[in-house]
């Protein structure tokens, strides 16, 4: 059967190509994966191969054209095929395929929004950033948080757990500032009270900015607990008893979650304690038990492991940090074992009971049952939604598993009604909270916006740092994908080393086709920072190409991105390629 050939959409921002060389001429056999043109955008110039098999009976467009995105450039059939209806139709059908995209897409723009009046529940990175962007667009809104401005990141989450991180991380660099000619005298150690002191400044001076953001958009602020009377009315508890009513014509759930508790016997006991609880401890305890090797579990073990606690992961799984690509997750838990922390790979946690001194920790590991005695428990299994008391039931909203349901768009399934950020269990990210606040408030407003998972980064902030985006190595073999790998080891890099940060790779997987980028993945030093390269490089469906003809700065721990994108086709500049 003849098929009509058009110009490939090969990136996001694409729209048109220039059609700069036919492989094929009319008449000539070609098969499935021979090459039939070669098309050129501003960025970069692509071989097209041919899907189908046949005869080229009719090419549509001359070299040199510029051919706009899925307008027919060619038709393949059989020799004594009848062409001439797709020679007729393959205008009108991309004229009326353009039509009707225009008539969906106005339509949708179009699309009459809901009344101005907003409510929003929660003043975490979701909540507070959909109040502000439904601010600017026009809304009146209403923002009710129960306890701080800044939710669980601000107060007991992200901004804290580094506080901690960079003071325990510099002290490493300080006892290791021999090793850069520097000689320290005398003992050196952390106070630990002081660096609870800073915790609680950085957290107040973040919280403030926050509160003034809101104030200066006219947000109106209330502080109490909120739950839902009708699908139009929020009945709010305040501090003294006091019960507000607050009218609405749409509202978003931003209400965040809370540490999981597994049910293990013991797990009440006084020296058991939560995420939120280590955070204000007030000594550093002279032994720590880590249930968990996920996220929270590892980056507390860096903390505490730097000044001078003795630490112990225990992970249920095969392996430590479960979302991260497996060479990267076992090459953290071995610089984690070399730093001294001690890590139990498929062990469960039957009991915890309290001893005369200590903390006895009972587990069941390979080797079978052992116990292992600690001052102190960290449970750091996980975060649950924290959705019980909103009423959600009153209104008729959905959930599963103790998630509110939500689309692309954060829509629930009661009209006027989105939920956001944790609550929704969909990822569980400030940053995610935050890009899917700014998703809600637009589609609120008239705007029609989906939320994009493919570009979310994932960082662990221990030393040295880990961060992802994309496809791990598993994904894309359980996915079947004919895939490449390049990777680059910072050891070969000039600013790692003027650091004296050597230890991390940069990895980098591509389709084999097109080389686009499928997943990056970091360990060293500012992958954190680096991650936001390879994200965009994501969004934007970049190529190999892209970032290889990119100029990146010396010295830099960025040009080894750079590097890692030749190593996939075995061209890196600064090292051997095997």
């Amino acid at each position: 059967m003849a098929k009509i050939v058009v110009m490939p959409k090969l990136g996001l921002t694409m729209t048109e190509g220039t059609l700069v060389t036919w492989k094929k001429s009319e008449g000539e056999e070609v098969k499935v994966g021979e090459i039939l043109f070669e098309v050129s955008t501003d960025k970069l110039t692509n071989e097209v191969e041919a899907s189908d098999e046949g005869i080229v009976r009719k090419l549509l467009a001359n070299e040199g054209d510029v051919v706009e995105c899925l307008k027919p450039v060619a038709i393949i059939g059989g020799a004594d095929e009848d062409i001439s209806s797709l020679l007729n139709g393959s205008s009108e059908e991309s004229e009326s395929a353009e039509q009707s995209d225009t008539k969906t897409l106005k339509k949708e723009v179009e699309a009459a929004k809901g009344g101005d009046n907003l409510v929003v529940i929660g003043g975490g990175p979701g909540g507070y950033v959909a109040a502000i962007r439904a601010a600017q667009l026009g809304a009146k809104v209403t923002l009710i948080e129960k306890q701080s401005l800044g939710g669980t990141c601000l107060n007991v989450g992200c901004i804290p757990t580094k506080v901690l991180l960079h003071s325990s991380q510099l002290l490493t660099e300080i006892k290791e500032g021999n090793k850069l000619g520097i000689d320290i005298e005398g003992s050196i150690a952390i106070d630990w009270k002081r660096v609870q002191k800073r915790k609680k400044v950085v957290i107040k001076k973040l919280v403030s900015g926050v509160s003034g953001l809101l104030a200066s958009n006219k947000v109106k602020v209330i502080k109490g607990t909120a739950k839902f009377q009708s699908k139009d009315t929020i009945l709010v508890t305040k501090e003294d008893g006091l019960i507000e009513k607050v009218n609405f014509d749409n509202a978003i759930i931003a209400s965040g979650s809370v540490p999981f508790i597994p049910p293990i016997e013991g797990n009440n006991l006084s020296g058991v304690v939560d995420s939120t609880g280590t955070l204000i401890l007030e000594n550093i305890p002279k032994s720590l038990v880590i249930i968990g090797g996920g996220v929270i579990g590892v980056e507390f073990a860096s903390i505490f492991n730097s000044v001078g606690c003795k630490v112990t992961i225990i992970e249920m799984l095969p392996y430590i940090l479960p979302p991260i690509d497996r060479e990267i997750s076992e090459m953290i838990k071995a610089k984690l074992i070399k730093d001294g922390i001690n890590i139990y790979n498929n062990c469960k946690v039957t009991k915890i009971e309290e001893g005369a001194d200590e903390l006895k920790v009972s587990i069941i590991a390979d080797k079978g049952e052992e116990s292992i005695n600690t001052e102190k428990v960290l449970v750091a299994v996980g975060r649950r939604p924290n959705i019980e008391g909103l009423g959600v039931e009153n209104i008729g909203v959905k959930t599963e598993k103790g998630s509110i349901l939500v689309n692309d768009k954060m829509e629930t399934n009661t009209k006027g009604i989105y939920a956001i950020g944790d609550c929704n269990g969909k990822i569980m990210l400030a940053h995610v909270a935050s890009d899917q606040g700014v998703v809600a408030a637009g589609n609120i407003m008239g705007q029609n916006i989906k939320m994009d998972y493919k570009t979310v980064p994932s960082c662990v902030y221990t030393k040295p740092e880990v961060a992802s985006v994309g496809i791990t190595e598993e994904q894309a073999k359980e996915k079947g994908i004919d895939y490449k790998v390049g990777k680059f080891q910072l050891a070969a890099n000039g600013k790692s080393l003027v650091m004296n940060e050597t230890e991390g790779v940069i990895k980098i997987i591509t389709d084999k086709k097109y080389e686009e980028v499928l997943g990056v993945h970091i360990l060293g030093p500012r992958a954190t920072d680096l991650i936001t390269e390879a994200a965009l490089a994501l969004r934007l469906e970049a190529t190999l190409e892209e970032i290889i003809t990119t100029v990146h700065a010396h010295p830099t721990v960025g040009e080894a991105m750079k590097e890692a994108a030749l190593a996939v086709r075995k061209q890196a500049i600064h090292m051997i390629n095997n």
